[in-house]
Parts: C-alpha cells; structure tokens; sequence
C-alpha cells in the first residue's frame, strides 16, 4: 500500500547533502550533453525551482537547461500545454534544434502530452514519477488538494485548474492524447516507494522504465535518479549531434 507519510518537501530537501557529495554530481564532463536543450517542467503544486538541482546537474554537463513556463503547474491543463510549447519552441529557436523534455509528475504528463503533439520539437522525453495512465490516481489528499482549486476557479478565481480539466470534454480529450503512440524515446523513471503516485501507472508503453527508490517529493534529489539519467541522456546527446552534423 501506498503512504503518504514519507512524502515531504523538507524530508527531500533534506538530502540534498547526500545528493552533492555522491560521484553521480561531483563527476562532471562539461561537454557530455553537447549543447542539447532540456525544458524542465515541475509538478503540481511544486514550482520551477523544484527543478533547480536538475538544472544545476545538467548545466554543469554542457546541457542547456531552460524553464517551461508553468509556474506551480495548478491551472488548466490545456492553458498549461499551450505555454509549455511556447516555452518549448523558444528553447529551440535559443538552441538551434529540439530538445529534452523533463517533467516530474503532473509536469512529466504535460510534457508527454506536448512530445505528442509537436514531435518535431522534441528530442526526447523524461517522466519523473508521472501518472500518464492515469492522471486522476493520485493519492487522495493530492486530489483534495485538485478539488479545492476547481472550486476557487468555479468562484472566479483565474489561473486554477477547472473542474472540466478533471472530468469532462478537456479531461476526456487529453486522456486521449495521453494514450498516443509517442515519436520520440521517452524515459519513464517510477518507484515503488512513491506515496503520491501508484508505480504502475507510470508504465508508459511507449517508454523506457526505470525503477528508483525514491519518494515522490524527492526524485528531484535523489542520487538513484542522476545515475538513470546520466548515461541515457549523453546517449541522446551523441545522437543529437550526429543527426545535426
């Protein structure tokens, strides 16, 4: 069973000393990612700045690091998308070709859904704990959490995610397109120990999955995380380059 207890920003925050001092951040190749674009894309409630180790480890490789746009990635999800490829096409205009797409969570689906709409922006794909069979299976005080903001934005409070984002034509269309074959190599990174996100429903078909132990809050931090990423990501680097020479 899932618990939520061991869910804590602080509890996550908390081992970021443990993150610096392992080998996966402390060796570093400053020309590893070759220049190569990556949207980072924060989950539901957390804020850009979730992401900044992420930012810091790639940006200390020759990555290109940049924000998508989202905010705390509380509103509509359509309002969301569209700023996600705002920001997804400028990074590629700033790059000079497509880029990774790195989401957590709620952020990881949102960029599964823009890596299924414009291919041709895209790279390649990172879900982080990322619901994408299911976005309404959530631990329930996430959902709660959902529900309120639906109401607030019922009572005209803008910027929230709508209750049609949670059931009806928005919802329904983008559960659709959740489902659609992806064109691009995707990573879905899960653990068994999340108590936001049950692990099965971050089994993409599409994509390749990789068991973490991590909690959910702390992906973002955890050592277990880079060591996935690092190998994959260079792969797509080196293959970036060889498509662009």
């Amino acid at each position: 069973m899932r618990s939520a207890s061991r869910e804590s920003v602080v509890r996550a925050v908390w081992d970021v000393p443990r993150l610096l001092r392992h080998p996966v951040w402390r060796s570093t190749d400053p020309h590893e990612g070759n220049g190569l674009g990556v949207v980072l894309v924060p989950g539901f409630g957390a804020g850009e700045a979730s992401l900044s180790p992420a930012g810091s480890w790639l940006r200390a490789r020759g990555y290109h690091p940049g924000r998508s746009g989202v905010g705390f990635t509380i509103g509509c999800t359509a309002e969301l998308l569209t700023k996600l490829l705002h920001s997804t096409e400028k990074h590629v205009e700033l790059t000079g070709r497509p880029v990774v797409l790195l989401g957590q969570s709620r952020g990881g689906w949102l960029a599964r859904l823009a890596a299924a709409r414009r291919p041709d922006l895209v790279h390649g794909l990172v879900m982080l704990g990322s619901p994408v069979l299911d976005p309404m299976g959530a631990h329930p005080n996430v959902l709660r959490v959902a529900r309120f903001l639906t109401r607030l934005a019922a009572a005209g409070v803008p910027g929230l995610l709508d209750d049609d984002c949670m059931r009806g034509p928005c919802y329904d269309d983008h559960i659709k397109a959740l489902a659609e074959p992806l064109k691009v190599p995707a990573i879905s990174i899960f653990s068994r120990l999340d108590g936001i996100v049950p692990w099965e429903l971050c089994q993409d078909p599409c994509a390749e999955c990789v068991e973490v132990r991590s909690t959910h809050t702390g992906m973002g931090f955890d050592p277990q995380v880079y060591e996935a990423l690092g190998p994959r990501l260079a792969a797509w680097a080196r293959k970036d380059v060889e498509v662009t020479a």
